[in-house]
């Protein structure tokens, strides 16, 4: 039997009580075979703790063991051909995802049916680091209200970086601070951060990551500098040396064109996220100032494009403006609203 720790239930207790689960509410914990089941079993105990009634959603494992595995295959899981486990979620009113079924087509119809729901399956020293505050909450939904109200958004560094985003009505933007509280919201437990798409086809310009600059979900420091070329919203040429070369031979794996759609972009929020790779890299993504860049799916913000590869690069060091104000210099968030006490 998977063992648990007094620390952990207690932990997951107050994420639940961020989350206004109360006496009554159905919690449903998803997961798949062995993993995280420690989490899982934590999870209910702590959701019982607050008098919620709980359901053990635990699927067969398949060829993806780890959170890890899953987010190389962005987008699939094993809902698709699992109604009776679908039927559950869609009936709770808090669904804890521990499978990685976020930014799939199942985790839509989960949530457009209700249930507010939350991603975890980072390690348990990241969740305590990470765990949301109010100033995180303010901060993100401060830069959220700038974001959604944006028509474009340039960023720049000074290995080269000048690209344009132009939004429009079509796609809607995101924010993550750790915890959901209103139903049919999704999060991720530990994040800090906030994206938007642009419109289709309304991307240009060039995008140079430095040495240091990481690649999701690889699990990449750059040791070189690699150019992404963009037009009308797409990926044209990766220029650089061998990782230039190595990333583009992984991408034309997926045998998808779509891989080279370019996706969200946004900064990190989060003044306790470390510039590392760890666990499935929400520090990374997460960290304070940096500048989210994507290529791929967009299903999360309202888009079609549902390729299953992924990519996530957080840039630091960058400059960038929304509707020609800069909000960020050289990795510094400017505005009073955004910056965080201290930084």
């Amino acid at each position: 039997m998977t063992a648990i720790s007094k620390e952990m239930v207690d932990l997951f207790k107050r994420e639940l009580e961020l989350c206004k689960v109360r006496e009554g509410e159905t919690v449903a914990v998803l997961s798949v075979g062995d993993s995280l089941r420690d989490y899982a079993k934590a999870f209910l105990t702590a959701a019982k703790k607050l008098g919620a009634k709980v359901i053990d959603v635990n699927l067969p494992a398949g060829k993806a063991t780890t959170a890890e595995d899953r987010l190389k295959d962005f987008g699939k899981n094993p809902l698709a051909d699992n109604p009776k486990a679908m039927a559950k979620l869609k009936a709770a009113d808090l669904v804890i995802d521990l499978l990685v079924a976020s930014f799939s087509a199942q985790e839509i119809e989960i949530r457009n049916a209700g249930p507010r729901m939350l991603l975890v399956c980072e390690d348990f020293e990241i969740l305590k680091r990470l765990f949301p505050t109010p100033e995180l909450r303010a901060r993100t939904e401060a830069a959220l209200s700038r974001l959604s109200k944006a028509r474009t958004f340039r960023f720049t560094n000074q290995q080269g970086t000048d690209i344009t985003y132009e939004f429009g009505t079509n796609y809607r933007a995101l924010m993550e601070y750790g915890y959901v509280a209103e139903p049919g919201r999704w999060d991720h437990w530990p994040a800090g951060l906030v994206a938007s798409c642009p419109r289709d086809g309304a991307v240009n310009g060039h995008v140079v990551m430095d040495e240091g600059d990481i690649i999701f979900p690889r699990m990449q420091f750059l040791t070189e500098p690699v150019e992404f070329v963009v037009e009308k919203g797409i990926v044209t040429k990766i220029k650089g040396g061998k990782e230039a070369a190595d990333l583009q031979r992984w991408m034309e794996g997926y045998k998808d064109p779509r891989a080279y759609a370019v996706s969200h972009i946004g900064w990190g929020t989060h003044t306790a996220a470390e510039w590392a790779l760890k666990g499935i890299g929400m520090d990374g993504r997460s960290y304070y100032g940096n500048v989210l860049f994507s290529l791929g799916p967009n299903v999360e913000f309202g888009g079609k494009n549902d390729t299953a590869c992924h990519m996530d690069l957080p840039m630091r060091g960058c400059s960038a403006w929304l509707d020609g104000e800069r909000i960020i210099a050289n990795g510094r968030l400017l505005p009073d609203d955004l910056k965080a006490a201290g930084f």
